[in-house]
């Protein structure tokens, strides 16, 4: 641990650990959907992604840090023909996965290999309750797509793994109808906050919750939460009372970071921007030269000042609320969260910087507008369609009769 003594858990967190907690890895940008708020702007492979040799010095490391698991995402990370194989390296090598995924290769012989590794959690991503709801952000079929993948989970065996849900405006009012879902196949809601990362950025001022349901939001968080998982992303809502359960703090390089497809560590999964970017895993050192010594994590892991929100008595219950949501709509880093319960975010994004940062790449497979991610509203989620991949988003997901793949990365 750096830093002086502390005299918290959530203190001893804030100065930054030995190595991180829990650690989120993309293994690759290249996805068979194209979800309008996805935070990392996910379609295309990029090719200077990782080799299975190099990610498997990645895992070598984190080994030797006694890194506890590691979230595997993307994209879509079962797209890499090598993905098995890099689970089945972690896990032998003490790093539990936990790997998220739309489950369009969720087939019962996966289900199958999954129950046989004790160190493996599947999350299922999913958007509504509805297939009208869900599929409008996610693509068309992509509703039943999840839910045949949870049958086929459930069907071998396993139990508790995580159906995970970015909570919308339009999915806000289905939070009991998505907790029930979850139940009927024994799996646990996972509940996480939408943020303006990536094509987020494009969709976020019409699908970012609206302070009524923020407040529901909270009170339904306050009377489940030991039945759902949020990986800490609704701190914020603390200023409305008692803290949520969780560490309540932006663990931003303190005890979180990301790796990306190829190789830069960011300081967060939300945070794929230059600014965030602490270094490279192929610099000499790798992975634990930067957690350990990166210029950028060491600012980070220094006490948190109030800023603007000095002068709020409700700055312990928020602590500002997050890094992203704030860099990528325009304002300070040391001022209120656009979505500040007590309204001093919606009051500063007025003044807010007209063209906020857009991230630092874009692998979406459609580009237009000035920042190259499609700038498309929600309800226009279908434009023209020539492809198959176009009219069914998980096309290139199922076997064709003869031919190349009608979605091309």
């Amino acid at each position: 641990m750096t830093g002086t003594a502390p005299t918290s858990l959530v203190d001893r967190f804030q100065l930054g650990l030995d190595a991180p907690i829990c650690l989120t890895w993309e293994l690759t940008y290249a996805c068979n959907l194209a979800c309008v708020h996805c935070l990392s702007s996910s379609g295309r492979r990029d090719p200077r992604e990782l080799s299975t040799e190099e990610c498997m010095a990645v895992v070598d490391q984190l080994e030797a840090m006694q890194v506890f698991y590691v979230n595997v995402g993307g994209g879509e990370p079962t797209i890499r023909a090598d993905f098995f194989d890099l689970v089945d390296y972690a896990t032998s090598h003490h790093v539990g996965v936990k790997f998220s995924t739309n489950g369009s290769r969720i087939t019962a012989p996966v289900a199958r290999r999954l129950a046989a590794n004790d160190y493996v959690d599947v999350q299922l991503s999913l958007d509504g309750a509805t297939a009208s709801v869900n599929d409008a952000l996610r693509g068309t079929g992509s509703y039943a797509t999840v839910l045949q993948a949870m049958e086929h989970l459930a069907g071998a065996g396993i139990s508790g793994f995580k159906l995970s849900v970015v909570v919308t405006r339009e999915n806000a009012s289905q939070l009991d109808e998505l907790a029930a879902l979850a139940d009927r196949f024994g799996a646990q809601l996972r509940l996480t906050r939408l943020r303006p990362s990536g094509r987020g950025a494009d969709v976020w001022d019409q699908l970012h919750p609206t302070a009524a349901q923020q407040r529901a939001l909270y009170d339904w968080l306050v009377a489940h939460g030991e039945h759902v998982l949020t990986g800490d992303s609704f701190f914020h809502l603390g200023a409305y009372g008692d803290p949520l359960p969780g560490l309540n703090l932006c663990g931003a390089g303190r005890v979180v970071c990301l790796i990306d497809p190829v190789g830069d560590v960011y300081a967060c999964p939300f945070t794929i921007h230059d600014d965030f970017r602490a270094g490279n895993v192929r610099q000499p050192g790798g992975f634990p030269e930067i957690w350990r010594h990166a210029e950028l994590f060491a600012g980070l892991r220094r006490p948190l000042s109030a800023g603007a929100c000095a002068s709020c008595g409700q700055f312990d219950s928020c602590r500002g609320g997050c890094m992203a949501a704030k860099f990528f709509t325009g304002l300070p880093l040391d001022g209120p969260d656009p979505e500040c319960v007590r309204g001093f975010g919606e009051a500063s994004l007025a003044h807010a910087d007209p063209v906020p940062p857009r991230p630092s790449a874009d692998h979406s497979r459609r580009r237009g507008g000035t920042g190259g991610a499609p700038s498309v509203p929600v309800t226009l989620i279908s434009p023209r369609r020539s492809r198959p991949c176009d009219e069914d988003a998980l096309a290139a997901s199922r076997p064709a009769a003869a031919g190349p793949s009608p979605c091309p990365s």
